[in-house]
């Protein structure tokens, strides 16, 4: 029997991320696996493009910034004292940290060190970017009703309690 994906659908699918250049920036090597029907678990434009395919679909979606990541906040970058920071701080490292006014803990990346001051920035990595996600859906079945009640796929390729 085939099944289209539909609400509350657990859709398994392989994945490539392309930036607007075609290069590629991420490949999967086991496929994914999300519950359909706005859950939160795959980007919306995707998931409304994946709505009806059947195992064996192929799609292309080209995502602007505010389809996938946002576009690029300067207001989150910050520059705090180097002395803030362990000695072994470089570019790249990640930290968690609240912003001024805020409980909610954000990650920061390490984008420059000098020798007094360190930058950090919240932005998401492919924030601003325009992106090309090209999948192919290798399985889909329906969810139970334990994965719709918490919002997301239980057992293999999904969360475990």
């Amino acid at each position: 029997m085939t099944v289209a994906i539909a609400k509350n659908s657990v859709v398994s699918l392989n994945y490539e991320l392309f930036d607007a250049d075609g290069a590629l920036i991420e490949r999967t090597d086991e496929p994914i696996t999300y519950l359909h029907g706005g859950y939160d678990g795959i980007f919306p434009l995707v998931e409304e493009a994946l709505h009806g395919k059947l195992v064996g679909d192929t799609l292309s979606v080209r995502m602007a910034p505010d389809d996938a990541f946002g576009e690029y906040d300067a207001e989150l970058i910050r520059v705090e004292p180097r002395d803030l920071f362990p000695g072994n701080v470089k570019v790249g490292m990640q930290f968690e940290g609240s912003p001024q006014g805020s409980n909610h803990p954000t990650l920061y990346t390490v984008t420059d060190v000098t020798d007094d001051q360190v930058v950090v920035d919240a932005n998401h990595p492919l924030a601003g970017k325009t992106l090309e996600f090209k999948c192919t859906v290798t399985a889909v079945r329906g969810a139970t009703a334990e994965e719709v009640r918490h919002g997301h796929v239980h057992g293999p390729g999904g969360h475990h309690h």
